[in-house]
């Protein structure tokens, strides 16, 4: 098998449809060819919501939480029945277009060094989702981002240095690191790293990864030329362009920003706690629980 698409469902079951049949419209032949299968984590859904999911056949394998066991340990799990040479971990909120998953997998089969790629993904509004084309968040670069400076300098590699914006968004590059929505990964790369660090609960487990694909040395690629549709934050409901749509209560919307904010701390002190001193240290970690808090003033 070439491929197996890892989809972790969190009450998003209307988008998932949409996914699902983006993905079997347009790579039908392959399914029907036995070189891809879909495995749905999901995330405790209640009592009859992914009953469609039983519509598609053989091609879903479906693997039931009995709760939230966040989105890196939902993917690990399925990942331990993924039977294909490539793993694509993919959002439920997201619209696979054609050819996208056969020309990335024909890039990964011909650069035996890329441990990862992703696509040009496109937000409902037709921008690029800024988050899958990413650089590590350095402490410079993470100043330069929520000061504002970055999108002052949008084309500068010193003050832009978090979205990468110095790069030729239409040709293929390397970055440093890409959205979790959609992650095209050489398996053998995902097992040498043990897969997703779940102590990342939700968000920051796709930069972690990326960190850590980078440093055994292999690459992680932009391939713009394909893309897909991400609605992002369907499941949240703590991004703006999708609050009007997402159905996440105060619950979820809570549960969503503490881990976001949790994600920055861990981060940081998994890759950088050594290598800046303790004023730059307690610095960063006095802005996260600053502008958490300012976050949590608006819900």
């Amino acid at each position: 098998m070439k491929l197996s698409i890892i989809i972790v469902n969190y009450y998003v079951e209307t988008y998932l449809k949409k996914c699902i049949d983006s993905l079997i419209d347009n790579y039908e032949s392959n399914f029907k060819n036995g070189e891809f299968e879909i495995i749905i984590g999901d995330n405790g859904s209640q009592n009859h919501a992914l009953d469609f999911v039983k519509t598609y056949g053989d091609y879903i394998k479906l693997i039931r939480n009995n709760n939230n066991l966040g989105y890196a340990k939902a993917n690990n799990i399925c990942i331990q029945s993924a039977q294909g040479e490539y793993v694509l971990l993919l959002n439920p909120d997201t619209i696979v277009y054609k050819n996208t998953l056969t020309k990335l997998i024909k890039y990964l089969d011909e650069h035996l060094k890329v441990g990862l790629a992703t696509c040009r993904i496109l937000l409902p509004d037709g921008s690029i989702d800024d988050a899958s084309h990413r650089g590590f968040p350095t402490p410079w670069r993470a100043f330069t981002y929520f000061s504002g400076l970055g999108k002052m300098f949008p084309n500068s590699q010193f003050l832009n240095g978090y979205h990468l914006g110095y790069q030729n968004m239409n040709s293929v590059h390397e970055i440093e690191a890409c959205v979790g929505a959609f992650m095209l990964i050489r398996k053998e790369v995902g097992e040498s790293l043990n897969w997703l660090d779940e102590d990342f609960f939700w968000y920051g487990e796709d930069l972690d990864f990326c960190y850590r694909v980078k440093k055994i040395n292999y690459q992680v690629m932009y391939v713009p030329s394909v893309s897909i549709l991400h609605y992002k934050g369907i499941a949240s409901g703590i991004k703006k362009h999708s609050q009007n749509i997402a159905k996440a209560d105060r619950k979820t919307i809570i549960l969503a920003i503490k881990a976001r904010y949790e994600a920055m701390r861990l981060f940081y002190k998994k890759h950088y706690l050594t290598k800046y001193p303790s004023i730059v240290t307690n610095f960063i970690l006095l802005a996260i629980w600053i502008k958490e808090k300012i976050n949590f003033l608006f819900i």
